[in-house]
């Protein structure tokens, strides 16, 4: 049975395992939210920075990749994906169905936000976490990146998300 793994963020771009096949998929009754503070990789706890989550909404859809494990690297990429996402206890892991955008269905491993947990951010302003994003660092490098990373792997992959385009616009404006 084929492990699968749904990339709605910096997965899209940099998912660290051996990935065999990828498909266009939907998530439902989540929406993708800049509502994470990053503490350890795109800022720091003294100056946070923002990531994407995704963050519960009946209803919403967030479009993305499913992403099928290399054969026989299950284990590890679930002990990689772990030690990644859940560094401070902000993600839950939960394994949700997700739709092909070419038809059929799977579960996949995906990490959404909890939000209960202090790093929990959700409803801050467009314009407030583009200011946030243009200023802040991590472990990881700029929030900067991240943002532009997955909005343009997002174009690549002919998936619209307004909100982020609109985020690396006024970022990139704040940031000349």
């Amino acid at each position: 049975m084929t492990m699968w793994v749904f990339g709605y963020g910096s997965l899209l771009w940099n998912p660290g395992f051996d990935v065999a096949r990828r498909e266009v998929a939907v998530l439902p009754d989540y929406h993708r939210s800049f509502c994470m503070r990053s503490i350890h990789h795109r800022g720091t706890e003294e100056d946070p920075g923002l990531v994407l989550a995704l963050d519960a909404a009946p209803g919403a859809r967030c479009a993305g990749l499913a992403l099928a494990v290399a054969e026989g690297q299950e284990a590890r990429t679930l002990d990689y994906l772990r030690e990644r996402e859940l560094i401070s206890s902000a993600y839950l892991e939960k394994t949700l169905e997700v739709r092909f955008r070419d038809g059929g269905s799977a579960e996949a491993v995906t990490y959404v936000i909890d939000p209960d947990h202090v790093q929990y951010c959700g409803g801050l302003a467009l314009e407030e976490q583009a200011r946030i994003i243009a200023r802040a660092v991590g472990g990881r490098g700029p929030n900067t990146e991240y943002l532009f990373n997955t909005a343009d792997h997002l174009a690549e992959i002919g998936l619209n998300d307004p909100d982020l385009d609109w985020l690396a616009g006024r970022v990139r404006a704040l940031t000349v």
